[in-house]
């Protein structure tokens, strides 16, 4: 349920409302606009019908969410949210974002090395997994704080902000003391025991689309970590499976337009896990940013054959260049600015 408040609502009017709320067992969640003030009120569907919200003072309308997932519809918020992460890095503005670095940090000299070449060539977040999530018991899990210390020091000598992975809730407040953005990987979209504790935190957090997942249940997800308090989202379409072999998963594009369409969160898109070859990673991009992203996620390594995970479908840096002087190109013609 969204109540609609005159323009001329007072804070103690608006204090009354949410106090209400509380004592039926209603969680309000607050959001002001230029011309006025929303407030969106999430519990047991029976308590929320019953509750005659439109006679308390200050009250101009209310209005029914009809979509299951309350806070991250457009019905609750129309205005595209913007999620800032520092001064000069945010998602979901007129700047698309890029994220750019490897796929594993492998060494703090091999890091610096990505970290230069992202930078000169236009990126603004550095990325790199320290905690990685591998089908393989056997294979490379990532150097851990080791490489959080890393992506950090990295991060803040070429001034880059940074993300990286938390895979369990046990490591929110390790991973949150060295990194700016939290990453929710596609294996972890429905833990909900994480997105619930992510959910109480202030951190920015990214999240990926399962790769099973509908968007629909995407959409869900996001919203265990808006009502826990959380509104500092930003989802990421990373492809999904498919009968589809040729490449790594199909990128669904789809998603990203519908996203934006129903939800007022910045939507990302990760092109490197999207098709699983580098030489398809550029285009993939390309299309992302026409159909309306908020921000790329690209994989970048200096000797891909040699990389510890995913080398197949990281760019070299020279490539990265290339592609990003094309994205400046299609950016301008759907008024964006990379």
């Amino acid at each position: 349920m969204i109540v609609v408040l005159r323009a001329d609502a007072s804070q103690q009017q608006i204090d009354h409302i949410v106090d209400k709320a509380k004592e039926l067992g209603l969680k309000a969640h607050i959001s002001k606009g230029e011309e006025r003030t929303i407030i969106g009120f999430i519990g047991p569907e029976d308590v929320v019908r019953k509750t005659p919200l439109e006679i308390f003072p200050g009250v101009e309308t209310v209005i029914p969410v009809l979509a299951p997932y309350k806070l991250v519809s457009r019905e609750f918020q129309r205005q595209s949210s913007v999620v800032s992460i520092k001064e000069g890095v945010s998602f979901g503005g007129k700047k698309i974002m890029v994220m750019a670095g490897p796929c594993s940090i492998e060494s703090y000299e091999g890091l610096r090395k990505i970290a230069a070449e992202v930078k000169k060539a236009g990126a603004t977040i550095l990325r790199g997994g320290a905690f990685k999530p591998r089908t393989s018991p056997y294979d490379f899990q990532g150097l851990e704080e080791e490489g959080l210390k890393y992506l950090s020091e990295v991060g803040k000598e070429f001034g880059l902000t940074t993300i990286s992975e938390v895979m369990d809730y046990k490591d929110l407040d390790l991973v949150s003391k060295y990194v700016d953005i939290l990453q929710i990987g596609a294996r972890n979209m429905q833990n909900f025991s994480l997105l619930k504790e992510i959910g109480k935190m202030k951190k920015p957090v990214m999240l990926k689309r399962g790769m099973s997942a509908t968007i629909k249940e995407w959409l869900m997800s996001a919203e265990y970590i808006l009502s826990n308090g959380n509104f500092s989202v930003i989802l990421c379409e990373r492809g999904i499976r498919t009968f589809e072999t040729m490449t790594r998963n199909t990128l669904d594009i789809n998603a990203l337009i519908v996203a934006k369409e129903v939800s007022h969160l910045p939507v990302v898109v990760d092109p490197s896990h999207g098709t699983g070859q580098w030489k398809w990673v550029s285009k993939a991009a390309k299309a992302a940013v026409a159909a309306g992203c908020d921000g790329l996620m690209i994989e970048v390594h200096n000797e891909p054959e040699n990389a510890f995970s995913d080398g197949p479908q990281s760019l070299l840096p020279v490539k990265f260049a290339k592609l990003m002087d094309d994205l400046n190109r299609v950016a301008e013609v759907v008024s964006r600015e990379m």
